[in-house]
C-alpha cells in the first residue's frame, strides 16, 4: 500500500504543495527583516552571495553523489542533482526527518535501496557536519580569543570526528545498523554494505570545497552590512556560519534550523558586527539560502528526466 501511495501522481502533488506552501512561510518569515537591507545594500553583493550559495550547494550535492556510489550505486549528475534537492525540500517542513525520507524515496525511483539509500542520506549528513566543525575549529581562534573560548568544545569535537570517517570506522557502522533491521524486512539481494577510502575522501573533499563559496555567501554580505574593512571578517563569517548550520541540523523540530541558524549567527558575528547588523545578515542570508533551494530544485527538474518507476517484484 506504501508503494502504491508513493507512485501515486496526486500524493506527489500534494506533499511538493505542502513543501511550497512551508519553503513560502519560511521566506516570508524573514521578509521584514530583510526588506529594509534589500532596499538599502546594492544589488552586486545580494548576486554575489546567491550564486555563491547556489556553488556551495552544488558541490555538497557531489558530495552526496559520491558517498551513494561508492557504496554501489553511482548516478549521473542530473539523477543526483534531481533526488538531492527536490529531497532537500523536504526540510521545510516541521521536523528534519522528511527531508531524510524524501531523498531515500526519491533515490529508490532510481532503482537505489531504501536501506542504500538511507546511509548514504546520513553518511552525507555525518560528513558534512563533520566538516562544518572542523571549517569552525579552523576559523573561529582566528576570530578572537573569546569566540576561542565559547566554541572551546568544537577544538575539541572535530579531529575526533574526523578520524571517526575513516572508511573502516564507517563500514563498521553501517554493518552495525543493518543488522538492526529485520532479516524480512532487508532486500533478498541485499550485499553487507561497505565504502571505500577513495569515495570517502572525495566526500570530504567536495564538502570542504562547498565552504570556499559557502563562506563567501555569507562574508560578502557581512562585509556589505560594514566590516568589510575588518581582516577578522572572513573566519569570522566563515566559522558563524559552519556553527549555525550544524546547530540547525541537530536541532531537529526547527524547520530548515529556522530560528537556531539565526541566533548562531548573531552571536559568531559580533566580533565584527554589531547585533542589528548582524540580524540582518543572517535574515539576508536566510532569504538567499532558502531562494537557493528552491532554484536548485528547479534546475534539476528541467534537467534530468522523470525516472522510471521501479520494477516491483
Amino acid at each position: 500500500m506504501l508503494s502504491r501511495l508513493r507512485a501515486n501522481r496526486w500524493v506527489r502533488l500534494s506533499v511538493v504543495a505542502l513543501v511550497l506552501v512551508f519553503a513560502g512561510a519560511a521566506l516570508h518569515s524573514r521578509w521584514d527583516e530583510a526588506r529594509d537591507a534589500l532596499s538599502t545594500l546594492s544589488p552586486w553583493p545580494l548576486a554575489a552571495s546567491a550564486l555563491a550559495a547556489m556553488a556551495g550547494l552544488g558541490a555538497q550535492m557531489m558530495a552526496w553523489r559520491a558517498i551513494l556510489a561508492g557504496l554501489g550505486s553511482p548516478l549521473p549528475v542530473p539523477a543526483a542533482a534531481r533526488v538531492m534537492f527536490l529531497g532537500q525540500l523536504g526540510k521545510y517542513l516541521p521536523g528534519s526527518v522528511w527531508a531524510f525520507v524524501a531523498q531515500v524515496e526519491l533515490a529508490r525511483d532510481h532503482r537505489v535501496e531504501r536501506p542504500r539509500g538511507l546511509s548514504a542520506t546520513l553518511l552525507a549528513v555525518a560528513v558534512t557536519l563533520t566538516v562544518n566543525l572542523a571549517v569552525a575549529a579552523a576559523t573561529l581562534p582566528f576570530v578572537s580569543e573569546a569566540a576561542a573560548r565559547r566554541w572551546w568544545w568544537v577544538l575539541v569535537c572535530a579531529p575526533v570526528l574526523l578520524a571517526a570517517l575513516h572508511p573502516r570506522v564507517v563500514t563498521a557502522v553501517i554493518r552495525a545498523g543493518a543488522r538492526l533491521v529485520p532479516r524480512s524486512r532487508r532486500p533478498a539481494e541485499a550485499r553487507p554494505e561497505r565504502i571505500g577510502g577513495r569515495a570517502m575522501a572525495a566526500a570530504v573533499a567536495w564538502s570542504l570545497a562547498a565552504w570556499v563559496p559557502l563562506a563567501a555567501h555569507v562574508w560578502t554580505l557581512t562585509a556589505a552590512a560594514g566590516a568589510g574593512a575588518d581582516p577578522r571578517a572572513l573566519p569570522a563569517a566563515a566559522g558563524a556560519y559552519a556553527l549555525a548550520w550544524t546547530l540547525g541540523v541537530l536541532v531537529v523540530f526547527a524547520p530548515a534550523g529556522l530560528g537556531i541558524r539565526e541566533v548562531v549567527l548573531v552571536v559568531g558575528l559580533a566580533p565584527v558586527l554589531d547585533p542589528g547588523s548582524a540580524l540582518v545578515v543572517a535574515a539576508l542570508s536566510r532569504l538567499i539560502m532558502t531562494l537557493a533551494d528552491l532554484a536548485w530544485a528547479g534546475l534539476a527538474v528541467l534537467v534530468s528526466r522523470s525516472p522510471v518507476a521501479p520494477e516491483r517484484p
